[in-house]
């Protein structure tokens, strides 16, 4: 059997992963691309424009990863969105800290980087914090705070919580087969509704929809597919190269974040590298603020208030130790990880939304009070 180059694949890996990062900056920045900006949007003027362009990119990553699992090329399994184990209050509690954390940031963990691109210091103020409140969530004193509580609770699914697996061990049949007809069931549903209105069909939305989707897609083939390796020549196990988590990975950044800076810091340490999730940190800012130049839409931009500074504080903070309670952001759960049809995915979403929605009631109510 040929010995795998594991360092030549393991660069091809983030090559990529930097590339197809790259591309979501661009799109992001070109499109408006904007979870936090899209629920705003219809609380504040009742616009669904960029929630029609959300469901697009939700749907077309549906329909894409679960295609690869009918084929045989990936399994959610894989992932650590569909383990047996889940942890719906974490999903929930973090959702929703992470909801009003963005609301409070101006932006999600994807908005904040594609802000920094743009020249926007605010945003790389919520970035800092939101690393520095990510690694501890993950690895400091609110880890511990996160797995002597919240992550207590949870509900074991034999086989996996991703509804593909749910529906194969009820029904008898194979998980490829039950993924294949529920992802494009799911899928086609959001396409379908996203497309139903002349606003799901205007030239941004449809770009900023199944571009950011298909990238999603995209990045799950390079991890899983190009970066697996049957036989990992040092441990002689299946192996998924250059993650964090050892597992299967597409986008989300929250915990890349966190990653990013320990990096930057302790680049000197040998046992320091670079993996899938912060190299797509670097891709994001790299696309938003080369659009950004060639544009003229860059902008140098920064606080307008000791509130303005306090809410993005706040904002960061909830948006770290939210995400990574959550498993996630609006990326990483909203759209990589529902795309496998996790429950936890779902309940995280939910969760967001919610969060998102309450911080927005608050502001509106309080203007309406000052006014």
């Amino acid at each position: 059997m040929d010995v795998v180059d594991v360092e030549a694949l393991s660069r091809q890996v983030l090559w990529a992963a930097f590339a197809l990062a790259f591309v979501f900056g661009v799109i992001a920045q070109r499109t408006h691309f904007c979870t936090m900006g899209a629920v705003a949007d219809i609380v504040n003027i009742g616009d669904w424009s960029r929630m029609r362009m959300w469901a697009l990119a939700i749907g077309t990553a549906m329909i894409g990863f679960n295609a690869m699992v009918a084929a045989g090329w990936i399994d959610a399994g894989n992932t650590f969105y569909a383990g047996e184990r889940l942890v719906w209050l974490s999903n929930l509690l973090g959702g929703l800290l992470f909801g009003i954390g963005m609301v409070l940031a101006s932006g999600c963990g994807s908005k904040t980087l594609v802000r920094v691109g743009g020249g926007n210091l605010k945003a790389l103020v919520v970035l800092l914090v939101l690393g520095i409140s990510a690694y501890m969530t993950m690895r400091g004193l609110t880890a511990v705070w996160r797995v002597e509580t919240t992550d207590q609770v949870a509900l074991a699914l034999p086989g996996g919580q991703d509804l593909p697996s749910l529906l194969a061990a009820g029904s008898g049949w194979p998980v490829p087969t039950a993924a294949g007809l529920l992802g494009l069931a799911l899928g086609g549903a959001l396409l379908a509704w996203a497309l139903a209105s002349a606003q799901g069909r205007s030239a941004d939305v449809l770009l900023g929809g199944f571009g950011i989707g298909l990238v999603v897609v995209a990045v799950w083939w390079v991890s899983g597919r190009l970066g697996y390796v049957a036989e990992h020549p040092e441990t002689l196990e299946a192996s998924f190269l250059a993650t964090n988590s050892r597992a299967m990975e597409s986008l989300t950044f929250v915990a890349p974040v966190g990653y990013a800076l320990d990096f930057l810091m302790m680049y000197s340490d040998a046992g320091k590298r670079l993996t899938l999730g912060v190299v797509a940190v670097f891709g994001v800012i790299a696309g938003a603020a080369v659009w950004a130049l060639a544009s003229g839409s860059f902008r140098w931009e920064g606080f307008g208030s000791v509130e303005d500074v306090a809410n993005h504080l706040v904002g960061g903070a909830l948006m770290g130790v939210g995400g990574v309670t959550a498993m996630g952001c609006t990326i990483g759960q909203g759209l990589s990880g529902v795309s496998t049809l996790a429950l936890g995915s779902f309940i995280a979403l939910a969760g967001i939304v919610a969060g998102a929605v309450l911080a927005l009631r608050y502001q509106i109510w309080r203007l309406e009070r000052m006014a």
